[in-house]
């Protein structure tokens, strides 16, 4: 199995999905044990091929070795190893990771240490990225709040075990110890509780929905985000999911319906000039971008996308993130306010494309993206103007944003003050909350 996944022409999470259901022999312990090992491979894998450069037999068993070893032991591999791999395995483990190079020590391709390399505190943030993510939940402010809900699981024992407490952050989430399969608790079937990053949660923080507002979240996906914009409008107004992929939307409507909402309207659009999307020009007082990106800040979750993703590809997704937010801005409202956010680090996707945006879009103007949040999350120190944020410093996946608002076009009265040569006035920003 770990085979197939190394030949990345799936994602790894849908590799090992279809090899469990070919599998359903094994037991629960046992999946989760197959799993953690295949994720500790992919995050250290280019350590460990050198580690297994020096051993004999199959080279696959022996990055299996390695991963089983890091996530259950060395121990749990007596009885299976022959005595040479005992040998070996031994010798490699008493390797010091910090006699190695960077690219080796954080198992980072060449093209992505490069990026990453230049950063404050590099080493502390691949270090970060390669180790497995918390579980992230969030409630559902329809229904619950977060509070009485840490209380609730901790009094379930089959929830009380992976220690669920609240999160730092967010005003809605909860964080649990390990993985627990949340699906089947009650909580999670009446719609009370989602599963959500706490940096995609604070993404709502930015958008800062009303009641009654027409809100477009431009690239939905399979509804996270959606879900709680929806829920902060109290499921007033209208809330429109958009997205290229059917499926998605498809996965986003059993969500969407446990959840208790009834102001979302998803809808598949073929590209971000669909006329769907054109006939909402000027009208959405939100809009939110949560564009494709590289994924490079998820790689807690999803560690193959370092090896399959190539910096080539790179171009195709900054042109693309580029055309969205083009076209996304074209239906905010004057006033509005428009949000573009990645799940990425990387300055070509992040920075670079909110600089861009501003000298092709002079009717925006950039708010402080880290002053919004401050007002909302007071433990929350970021350096502004954008909201960036890193596993290494807190706890989070690598998440970022840009805030934007359009400027109210002039009164007839300020109009014709300016006409006049006469100072004109500040129209001032949107309220955060």
């Amino acid at each position: 199995m770990l085979g197939e996944v190394l030949q990345w022409e799936n994602p790894a999470d849908l590799v090992l999905s279809y090899w469990l259901r070919a599998n359903p022999k094994l037991g629960g312990r046992d999946r989760s044990e197959l799993a953690e090992a295949v994720y500790d491979v992919l995050r250290h894998l280019r350590r460990y091929r050198r580690m297994a450069e020096s051993g004999v037999g199959n080279a696959e068993r022996r990055l299996a070795i390695l991963g089983v070893a890091a996530t259950r032991g060395e121990t749990a591999l007596q009885d299976g190893l022959l005595p040479e791999e005992a040998e070996w395995l031994s010798h490699v483990l008493r390797i010091d990771p910090a006699t190695l190079a960077a690219e080796v020590r954080y198992s980072m391709p060449d093209w992505l240490l490069e990026r990453l390399a230049p950063m404050q505190d590099a080493h502390a943030l691949m270090q970060a990225l390669n180790q497995p993510a918390s579980l992230d939940l969030r409630v559902n402010p329809l229904k619950a709040e977060r509070d009485p809900m840490v209380a609730t699981l901790r009094a379930i024992p089959q929830a009380a075990r992976f220690e669920p407490g609240p999160m730092m952050y967010s005003p809605w989430g909860i964080r649990v110890l390990g993985h627990p399969s949340v699906n089947r608790w009650e909580q999670f079937a009446n719609g009370g509780l989602e599963v959500q990053d706490e940096g995609s949660q604070l993404l709502a923080l930015l958008v800062g929905p009303k009641r009654g507002e027409m809100i477009i979240d431009f690239c939905a996906g399979a509804g996270g985000k959606t879900l709680l914009l929806g829920a902060l409008m109290r499921s007033t107004g209208r809330l429109y999911a958009f997205d290229v992929s059917a499926s998605r939307l498809a996965r986003a409507k059993p969500r969407f319906a446990r959840s208790g909402l009834s102001n979302v309207v998803p809808v598949v659009i073929d590209s971000e000039n669909d006329t769907r999307v054109k006939r909402l020009a000027g009208k959405a007082q939100r809009v939110l971008v949560d564009a494709p990106c590289s994924g490079v800040g998820t790689l807690r979750r999803n560690p193959d996308l370092k090896w399959r993703q190539h910096p080539s590809a790179l171009a195709g997704l900054t042109d693309l993130q580029h055309r969205i937010l083009k076209s996304a801005a074209r239906c905010v409202a004057p006033g509005g306010r428009l949000v573009y956010a990645t799940c990425s680090l990387l300055e070509e996707e992040n920075t670079r494309q909110a600089e861009r945006f501003l000298a092709e879009h002079p009717d925006f103007e950039r708010l402080d993206a880290a002053a919004l949040l401050a007002q909302r999350v007071p433990g929350l120190t970021l350096d502004g103007p954008y909201m960036q944020l890193r596993p290494d410093l807190h706890g989070t996946d690598g998440f970022f944003a840009a805030v934007f608002e359009r400027k109210k076009a002039p009164s007839r009265n300020e109009a014709q003050t300016i006409e006049d040569g006469e100072p004109s006035i500040d129209v001032g920003a949107v309220d955060p909350d």
